[in-house]
């Protein structure tokens, strides 16, 4: 029986996490929801421990501050995994992805025709609303760059609405995974091509978020630029086979 983990890192979410919590669970049975929250002050924490009392598909998992997304992600890949998770989701927890984009962002894996999904504002059909025309421009200057850099077959290596079956996570070395921000993503794609997994791409439409704050910031996208260099490098000396 197939067992979906829906992985939302959380910092001051308060105001989005119970809606989307319960939008990601109405999407079926085999759907679980693991927060992975970094000390959030405004108590999303501690919303989360009042909702899994009720709900036993909700699973928290607290640290001790804001220590990047990229670390989020992989504790959150361990522990879904030893959950007994059979599919595992990266999504954001402020409605930019859509609940019901879920099972739609799974159905290639179900079917055999890919092992890793991606949810994509760049391939036909996908889209992007409410974000400034400087926003658009870099982020869709950031692909090209990537695409160039790296040759992955991937249009929108910076997404972060993913699908993995968990068999892919448990066969790469994600003590190796070492970035931080929007680099993580295109790192976590990267090392999934070069194990030689299939990559596929489902169209999306991104909603710039209503609620709270954005965590953009100038330093995650340094990081990004300088770190796709560093992952041609490392794909050129075999660190992620």
């Amino acid at each position: 029986m197939h067992r979906f983990f829906t992985i939302i890192p959380t910092y001051n979410e308060i105001e989005n996490i119970h809606s989307i919590i319960s939008a990601v669970l109405e999407q079926g049975p085999m759907f679980n929801v693991l927060v992975v929250d970094d000390n959030s002050p405004d108590g999303t924490a501690e919303a989360v421990s009042e909702l899994m009392q009720k709900e036993p598909r909700i699973f928290l998992h607290r640290r001790k501050g804001k220590l990047g997304l990229g670390t989020a992600y992989i504790e959150g890949f361990k522990k879904s995994l030893e959950l007994g998770a059979t599919h595992i989701f990266e999504m954001d927890a402020d409605f930019s992805h859509n609940p019901s984009d879920l099972n739609r962002l799974v159905q290639p894996i179900l079917d055999g025709t890919a092992d890793v999904t991606i949810g994509s504002r760049y391939t036909r059909g996908g889209g992007i609303k409410n974000w400034p025309a400087d926003r658009l421009i870099l982020s869709y200057g950031a692909s090209l760059y990537v695409k160039m850099i790296t040759w992955m077959p991937v249009k929108d290596p910076t997404a972060g609405f993913i699908c993995y079956k968990s068999e892919v996570l448990r066969s790469i070395t994600l003590e190796k995974i070492s970035f931080l921000g929007y680099a993580f993503q295109i790192e976590m794609k990267y090392a999934c091509w070069k194990k030689g997994f299939r990559l596929k791409e489902v169209p999306i439409v991104f909603s710039d978020r209503v609620k709270g704050k954005s965590k953009m910031h100038s330093g995650i996208i340094s990081e990004a630029i300088m770190g796709v260099l560093n992952l041609k490098w490392r794909g050129l000396t075999g660190y992620y086979d």
